[in-house]
């Protein structure tokens, strides 16, 4: 089962990487393909969209099914054929569509370690398991930075993705090969087993709302405006802004792994939560007040939002903590379709958001008006979560 794990985790780290390509991409599709900044945010949107939507049949699949299936078929199939697609678009409708399918490709990967943590390792260490596996998948973060923009120089983009689309089916191959499927857990006696019965408890909907709003400015500025921002604001090349991303996926890293166990470090889940929310709250009205500081100051803001914004791990461990043993399957993939729609949802705004601006403004204003725009909702989040129940169980 450890290379079974260790399959999994590589598929989550090109699941990181494929949410976060477009970043480093944008200038050359924009030339190639002609694709337009809405364009480019549809697809990033996309991904996140139809990955959240297949988060109810594979909560199904998991349960009854197991994770071995369930992941290897539709990374497989989405994800190894959505990147052929990407490699071979001729617009910049195609990358929407290559997004998508990449999207329903990645979408069961993190959900099969979930589920294998949850059945097979105890609730008090859920939250640590998740940021260490987190913290590593991001390592496909890290990749669709620097060495991406080093590799699309080299060999070109579309030679590039299309190495992606043999490496997926690869990963596909080893899950099908080496994850073992615990023993499926039946429905309690007259019980009733949907996502009904888990969303007639209030006290989880002020996590899901945290959940849906919390992760939009990280994962939206490292996946695509990361790359316009430093672009336009300070004329950097390519190459440069694979550092500046690789320096906030760095930062990502390191904020999965401080938030994994801040729970058990602090006693309270909600407060580790919602204190590091409202730190990168803080930073990201500060970039709102003034878009275009100096250029040292902006690497760390950005940085820092990125940080903070990773307490995804933490967030999955207190809604975790309201299921049963046979509703945890589709239970954590309940959670995650908040946490991931959110993004694809809200980032698919920010396109408009940004062109919305009036034509001619000064590139500072256009994003100081998006910056304000992920401010407004990390603070809708924060502000529901003020109300939540605390749950370390």
């Amino acid at each position: 089962m450890r290379i079974g794990i260790a399959a999994l985790v590589l598929g989550y780290v090109l699941s990181q990487f494929y949410r976060a390509f477009l970043a480093v991409l944008t200038p050359a599709l924009q030339q190639d393909l002609g694709a337009s900044a809405a364009q480019l945010a549809d697809a990033s949107g996309m991904w996140f969209l139809t990955f959240a939507l297949m988060q109810i049949p594979i909560g199904h699949a998991l349960d009854r099914v197991g994770p071995r299936r369930t992941a290897a078929v539709i990374l497989a199939l989405g994800g190894g054929g959505g990147a052929l697609i990407f490699a071979t678009a001729t617009s910049g409708t195609g990358i929407v569509l290559a997004m998508g399918l990449i999207g329903i490709g990645c979408a069961p990967v993190l959900m099969a370690s979930f589920f294998l943590f949850a059945r097979l390792y105890s609730p008090a260490v859920f939250g640590t398991l998740a940021g260490v596996l987190i913290g590593v998948g991001n390592l496909g973060n890290l990749g669709a930075a620097l060495p991406l923009s080093l590799a699309a120089e080299a060999f070109g983009w579309r030679g590039t993705v299309l190495v992606l689309a043999v490496v997926t089916l690869l990963v596909a191959v080893a899950i099908w090969l080496f994850v073992k499927d615990p023993p499926v857990i039946a429905a309690p006696e007259g019980g009733r087993g949907g996502m009904l019965q888990i969303l007639r408890q209030p006290a989880l909907w002020a996590v899901l709302v945290m959940l849906l709003t919390s992760y939009v400015p990280a994962a939206a500025i490292r996946g695509l405006w990361a790359g316009p921002y430093f672009a336009e604001i300070y004329g950097l090349s390519p190459a440069a802004i694979g550092t500046v991303t690789l320096v906030m996926g760095l930062a990502m890293v390191a904020g999965n792994f401080a938030y994994g166990p801040a729970d058990r470090w602090f006693g309270t889940r909600k407060g580790a939560v919602l204190g590091g929310n409202l730190v990168g709250l803080l930073l990201l009205l500060g970039l709102w007040w003034q878009p275009a500081p100096p250029y040292a100051v902006a690497v760390a803001l950005i940085a820092g939002v990125g940080f903070f914004g990773m307490a995804f791990p933490l967030l999955m461990a207190h809604g975790r903590a309201y299921f049963p043993p046979h509703l945890v399957g589709r239970g954590v993939t309940l959670l995650n379709l908040f946490g991931i729609g959110g993004v694809g949802a809200l980032q698919m705004v920010s396109g408009r958001v940004y062109d919305a601006v009036p034509e001619g403004a000064p590139p500072a204003d256009i994003f100081g008006v998006l910056f304000g725009f992920f401010a407004i909702v990390l603070a809708v989040g924060c502000l529901a979560y003020a109300f939540s129940r605390d749950r370390i169980d």
